[in-house]
């Protein structure tokens, strides 16, 4: 179930990159040929941009298509391999747990003082926070997935060290 909820989150990274791209091209074309900049498209394109990333690293994790320096790795053997996935998954669920937390506590401010983003459109500056907190906090869930399948003799994905 939490495959098809990445999955989806992943088809909405990709939206939310083409909206941002949309939006960056109008303001190029509104700007430079009309001469009548917006005042909305650069933080849009930016909230577009940094949503999209932190709800789609979860399904990169499982598709393992974020960076890796696997020079060494490819010269274990195949326990030692599935040693070094578990040692990085459980890094990334330590790292992530603590990322969501201290997100938490970001969002969780702004959202309570009713802190905006100080631009001409003057958003709550939680809009641009909250995915911090929803993002690791996915990820940390898809780094425990990760952990347990590795765990129960899952093979190490495709992607992974090749």
């Amino acid at each position: 179930m939490f495959d098809r909820l990445t999955l989806f989150l992943a088809w909405v990274a990709a939206i939310l990159f083409v909206l941002a791209g949309c939006m960056l091209t109008y303001e190029v074309l509104a700007r430079y040929f009309f001469i009548r900049p917006t005042i909305w498209a650069a933080e849009l394109s930016q909230l577009c941009l940094i949503w999209g990333a932190l709800l789609g690293m979860p399904w990169a994790l499982a598709a393992r298509r974020h960076i890796s320096v696997d020079a060494v790795i490819r010269l274990l053997g195949p326990t030692a391999r599935r040693g070094a996935e578990v040692l990085a998954m459980s890094c990334i669920l330590a790292f992530s747990v603590m990322v969501t937390f201290k997100g938490w506590e970001i969002f969780w401010e702004s959202f309570t003082r009713g802190r905006t983003s100080g631009t001409m459109l003057d958003l709550p500056a939680w809009i641009s926070e909250l995915p911090v907190a929803i993002g690791f906090a996915l990820l940390a869930v898809q780094a425990g997935i990760e952990i347990v399948g590795l765990l129960r003799g899952k093979s190490i994905p495709e992607g992974a060290h090749e």
